[in-house]
């Protein structure tokens, strides 16, 4: 049996409370977080955690940080580790998906690890999911988070999100699980789970990524599920809003613009305009024929309100949407030139430059009072002055980026292509450009 995975970040439309939002069990709670969700020893420094095939079996690869960014001390857990759960099998693919947060509040960054290619108990696929525990000495063992409807092909742990889901202070993890997502409440300990959770579950929707933040005022993350949705006459990419809070609520469902292609939907949510609600940004590479857009809805009180779309004929936008372009195949947030408004990495790895086909390029979007719009923005490939290397073919320059203040000086560096730009006050530079070994999508 092969694999089934879908890279799409796409979710759906409003389900019935009843019937969709369904707790499976329950318990109690803690407190005191570590400062970064990704500050895995604990000294003050974010670190960058990354898939790697390794052995064939999967393996988180963690590159511990410094006060001036990436560091020399490298770590690799897989399922051969001490104390971690399960056995390194091929195509396991341990790490495929990971998210970052203090789950036993001691003051040291765990990291939940997904494994969604695990064969478990005749169930071939059923997928796994691993808390990995911080400490002064960095990542160290782990606790196997209970699968609530083993099954096969499943693909337990495909894609994770964490945060407060209900707002009592204690970080939570939602999973997706088949067709649908779950949601574990803290608090977590090394001994297991004892919290309730939560089956976030639709007919028409199939789950295939998530994506937690704060679109309300209020104390709870807000969690999007995002996959296909069953219409009429075809499946098309959607997300549907979950309403963070003591009760989950089945809130409206985003639809982006209707694309087949290789790509899937990705999802971001960041408050760009400072009114103090999360706005959420879906980018759809498949739209219109492959061109590819960036949805943005402005968070609201209730949830998203209204939105925008964004290509490379909004103005600002450097380039022209062509098919099979790609724009929005993959979205990374942060503040690259100090302004305190976040920002938005895009990526269009089939972005074609100088006669070479899919040599890719990326754009920066910048936040503001009025929002994430296309004023000011940045574009950066191969052939802008002071990028390493030449335009090539095939290369996809951008094709996965993150933003990071590695430094904590205030402005975001960009990460791509195995490639270090620091930020500035007047945005990325291609200045002083280093080279990096960490993987090409770490850990947000």
């Amino acid at each position: 049996m092969q694999k089934h995975w879908r890279n799409a970040l796409a979710a759906a439309a409003t389900a019935a409370i009843t019937g969709g939002l369904v707790t499976l069990s329950s318990g109690p709670a803690q407190a005191t977080a570590a400062r970064y969700v990704d500050d895995f020893n604990g000294d003050g420094y974010r670190d960058y955690a990354y898939y790697t095939p390794y052995t064939g079996a999967g393996a988180v690869q963690i590159t511990y940080g410094t006060a001036t960014g990436p560091g020399t001390r490298i770590q690799i857990i897989d399922q051969a580790s001490p104390g971690v759960p399960g056995a390194n099998e091929w195509d396991d693919e341990f790490g495929l998906a990971m998210v970052g947060a203090d789950f036993n509040k001691d003051g040291y960054a765990d990291l939940a690890v997904g494994s969604p290619g695990e064969n478990v108990s005749g169930h071939s696929f059923q997928g796994a999911v691993t808390v990995l525990w911080g400490s002064a000495a960095g990542l160290s063992g782990g606790t196997a988070v209970p699968n609530k409807h083993p099954q096969s092909s499943a693909q337990f742990g495909s894609s994770l999100a964490a945060g407060d889901f209900n707002g009592d202070g204690s970080p939570d993890l939602a999973a997706v699980n088949g067709r649908d997502a779950y949601v574990y409440r803290g608090p977590f300990t090394k001994s297991g789970t004892a919290g309730s959770v939560t089956r976030l579950t639709r007919d028409d929707l199939h789950a295939e990524r998530l994506v937690a933040g704060k679109v309300t005022k209020d104390a709870a993350t807000d969690l999007l599920v995002i996959g296909e949705v069953d219409g009429s006459d075809h499946t098309a990419p959607g997300a549907w809003f979950v309403r963070g809070g003591t009760t989950l609520t089945s809130g409206t469902t985003l639809k982006p613009g209707y694309g087949e292609g290789p790509y899937g939907v990705t999802g971001v949510i960041a408050d760009f305009n400072h009114d103090g609600y999360g706005d959420i940004v879906l980018g759809d590479p498949n739209a219109d024929s492959g061109k590819g857009a960036v949805y943005v809805w402005k968070g609201a009180s209730t949830g998203p309100g209204s939105g925008v779309k964004i290509t490379q004929a909004t103005t600002g936008v450097s380039g022209s949407p062509e098919v099979n372009d790609w724009f929005g195949t993959r979205l990374s947030v942060g503040d690259v030139n100090g302004d305190s408004y976040p920002d938005l990495a895009v990526s269009v790895p089939g972005e074609d430059l100088d006669g070479k086909a899919d040599a890719g390029m990326l754009h920066i979007l910048r936040g503001g009072a009025t929002g994430l719009t296309g004023a000011h923005s940045q574009g950066l490939a191969a052939s802008t002055a002071g990028v390493p290397g030449a335009v090539e073919a095939g290369a996809s320059f951008g094709g996965y980026l993150r933003l990071r203040d590695a430094n904590r000086d205030g402005y975001a560096d960009l990460f791509t292509d195995y490639l270090r730009f620091r930020g500035s006050a007047s945005g990325i530079s291609t200045s002083g450009v280093q080279s990096t070994s960490l993987g090409p999508d770490f850990m947000e």
